[in-house]
């Protein structure tokens, strides 16, 4: 049979009726990226890009929210430095990795998440 009709794409999965498409429902769409609710949780989570955290502690001073996770960034920028140690300086590398990118989500979707132990180093730096 010839194709007049455009085709038509099926999402995986199985259907009662394999002929017949099956109907797209919110668990089955894919994910979408919210942007941030502001420009002050855009400058926070990118403080979390290694030294665009000294930028923003710099530069938005007057901002709290940008302020709390510049200081958590700048801890963890620090503690990154010793990544250069083979083994325990790969590990302590490793977390600080993963907390920039924890630290990043949660400033992305406007959350004030105190990181263990970061935290408590951050509030001691002063600007």
């Amino acid at each position: 049979r010839l194709l007049t009709e455009p085709r038509q794409w099926y999402t995986l999965g199985t259907s009662t009726h394999s002929h017949l498409p099956m109907e797209n429902t919110p668990s089955q769409q894919t994910p979408t990226i919210v942007p941030p609710k502001s420009d002050s949780h855009l400058m926070a989570a990118v403080s979390y890009v290694w030294l665009l955290a000294i930028v923003m502690l710099l530069v938005k001073r007057d901002d709290k929210f940008v302020q709390f996770h510049a200081k958590q960034a700048m801890v963890l920028l620090i503690g990154s430095l010793v990544s250069f140690i083979p083994v325990i300086g790969w590990l302590i590398g490793l977390v600080c990795f993963i907390g920039m990118v924890v630290g990043f989500i949660n400033a992305w979707q406007g959350k004030e998440y105190q990181m263990p132990y970061v935290y408590g180093w951050s509030q001691k730096i002063h600007f």
